[in-house]
């Protein structure tokens, strides 16, 4: 709103600053002070109502050292990451951006279902809160909403490099590189960056070919399955790591300053150019609501950091998770999830293996086996006697790790 505003009175009457607020790198350094701004303070408030809610959390005894301590914290704190995501991308941001609405309706509707299963727990004494199958139909529901849109909207598009004469009926633009001039397209398409790769791109359309070029027609089949697949592994890996303070939303901070580079990159011509990777236009919106984003987090971390005086619950991990999954569809870097959530991705597979295990091993020898000592990954090592604050800084450590080779991968082919 602000950006409107802004616009309007520097073209009205000349007002010195106001122009500052056409350049996507001020708006978004501001949407991250607005964003600590809010957290911080508000958050203060918000722990306090919930106190006098009686929001507390119900802590089952899994005879992990200082557990039953954290026994009434205030949970439901997610409520603070999104008033410090939303509030900022509404006032900074081009809310016309088609990017910018499904992040907008991203965040509301996961946090909506978070919410809900928070609601649950607390209020109706329902340690199992929503069922599960009522979370995957809705964050199914959402990657169909992202899906469908980014293959059907007109504004989303990549920019390509043809070579006449272009097979494609769209307008063509000239650009110079040094003394050789070049043609595009902004196309309608299913391709996304891959890594390690040559060309580093790699199109959900051609998947089917291999059963002849027919099939090629059914590649909205194939890339909502990829979405779907995305956005429920990204959410529930997210939900999984928030179980000590301050783990998921300092791994979360990590992921969202990564994804706020790959955005800014990916929606400016000068670096897209110069990293070989597909341009996105209108796409540098989403660094504004990155920026909201990473502020969000590292503002709730000054409550939510060991001991800490408020959990996120779900309406702040499902929200956060899948905010992730969204933003890195929509800059077409997905299958960079695995290196860049990698956290994520180690917490989900930890689980999977100690529940796959344990069954296997009740139904061979009739007593079921762990792996780990408990799941997920980072029980098993307070199980080993590690210090809550010890674990986190350490996934911490990886997550920054991860987040440089993410970056790296852009040119390494």
């Amino acid at each position: 709103m602000l950006y409107y505003l802004f616009t309007w009175l520097d073209k009205q009457y000349d007002i010195p600053g106001a122009g500052l607020f056409q350049f996507i790198s001020f708006r978004t350094g501001m949407a991250v002070i607005l964003s600590l701004i809010l957290t911080t303070v508000y958050g203060s408030r918000l722990i306090r109502i919930l106190r006098a809610k009686q929001v507390g959390e119900s802590v089952r005894n899994l005879g992990l050292e200082g557990q039953m301590q954290k026994q009434g914290t205030p949970t439901m704190g997610g409520l603070i990451i999104l008033l410090g995501i939303l509030a900022p991308t509404l006032l900074l941001a081009r809310i016309d951006n088609i990017y910018i609405i499904l992040m907008l309706i991203t965040t509301v509707w996961m946090g909506a279902i978070g919410f809900v299963d928070d609601y649950i727990k607390v209020f109706k004494k329902d340690k199992e809160g929503l069922a599960g199958r009522f979370k995957i139909m809705g964050q199914v529901g959402l990657a169909l909403i992202i899906g469908w849109t980014m293959y059907f909207h007109p504004d989303i598009v990549v920019r390509e490099q043809v070579i006449l004469p272009a097979k494609v009926q769209a307008p063509l633009d000239v650009h110079k590189r040094g003394e050789q001039y070049y043609y595009t397209q902004d196309i309608k398409s299913t391709i996304t960056n891959v890594p390690f790769y040559k060309d580093n791109e790699f199109d959900y359309a051609k998947v089917l070919t291999v059963f002849g070029d027919q099939y090629e027609k059914y590649s909205l089949v194939v890339f909502l399955l990829f979405v779907i697949v995305i956005v429920t592994a990204v959410s529930n890996g997210a939900n999984l790591t928030d179980g000590i303070d301050g783990l998921a939303t300092g791994t979360s901070a990590i992921i969202g300053i990564t994804l706020a580079i790959l955005a800014y990159v990916s929606g400016n011509t000068i670096f897209a150019d110069y990293l070989n990777i597909m341009y996105i236009p209108y796409s540098g919106e989403l660094v504004i609501f990155a920026g909201a984003f990473v502020g969000a987090c590292v503002g709730f971390l000054w409550y939510n950091s060991y001991p800490a005086q408020v959990f996120m619950g779900d309406t702040g991990s499902l929200a956060i998770g899948g905010i992730i999954a969204a933003f890195a569809i929509m800059i077409r870097k997905e299958l960079l999830i695995p290196v860049l959530c990698g956290v994520f991705l180690v917490e989900n597979l930890s689980v999977i293996m100690q529940v796959s295990y344990f069954k296997y091993t009740k139904k061979k020898f009739g007593e079921g086996r762990r792996i780990f000592l408990m799941s997920p990954l980072h029980h098993h090592y307070q199980k080993k006697g590690y210090h809550e604050a010890k674990i986190v800084t350490r996934f911490w450590i990886v997550g920054i790790m991860l987040a440089i080779l993410t970056i790296v991968t852009l040119k390494l082919r």
